[in-house]
């Protein structure tokens, strides 16, 4: 009941966010906002959304930032600030301001927070990529490739992993992922 109430309460900040055409005000993937912490607990299940709502229930908290979990086993965390302090590039995080939910870019064919399980026939090892760049590229150059799903390290294992099939299956959410469709 608990993940279902803060699914829902996810999907009406994000709600919120777009009716207002607030766009400064979106979270956002592949930034931080530095400064002005005053609590800070690790997020267990990895997903920002986690995050955003903790800032929503906490009458202190002006933004928020979650850092995704690292390769060396630093857990996900997730920081809440006093202010709303300038949002800085940074592939480690999502941040977001107060009242604004979880939404992330949907630029292209990528599938952020996405995970396309099964249709798997081939996996590998790849460099750390905020975007899965090379994951998309590996699939692109392979013609039996049709989708992909690149996973964050931190998630089940070390270092980032590759997933190329030849089968398309459904988007699940997933924080842990990025997928896409290339044919």
């Amino acid at each position: 009941m608990r993940a279902s109430t803060m699914g829902f309460a996810a999907l009406v900040f994000a709600a919120v966010g777009i009716v207002t055409g607030s766009h400064p005000a979106l979270a956002q993937s592949g930034y931080d906002r530095p400064g002005g912490d005053y609590a800070s607990a690790p997020v267990p299940g990895g997903d920002p959304a986690v995050c955003a709502a903790r800032c929503e229930r906490d009458k202190g908290c002006r933004s928020w930032s979650f850092a995704y979990p690292s390769a060396s086993g630093e857990p996900a965390m997730c920081w809440l600030k006093r202010v709303v302090a300038p949002a800085v590039r940074s592939s480690c995080c999502v941040s977001g301001v107060r009242g604004a939910g979880v939404v992330e870019p949907r630029p292209g064919e990528l599938e952020f927070s996405m995970d396309r399980v099964g249709g798997d026939y081939r996996s590998f090892e790849t460099a750390a990529d905020p975007r899965g760049n090379s994951c998309a590229a590996a699939c692109q150059a392979e013609s039996r490739c049709r989708a992909w799903t690149y996973r964050r390290p931190g998630y089940g294992t070390a270092a980032p992993r590759c997933y190329l099939k030849d089968a398309m299956k459904p988007p699940h959410r997933k924080p842990c992922c990025i997928s896409g469709v290339v044919r």
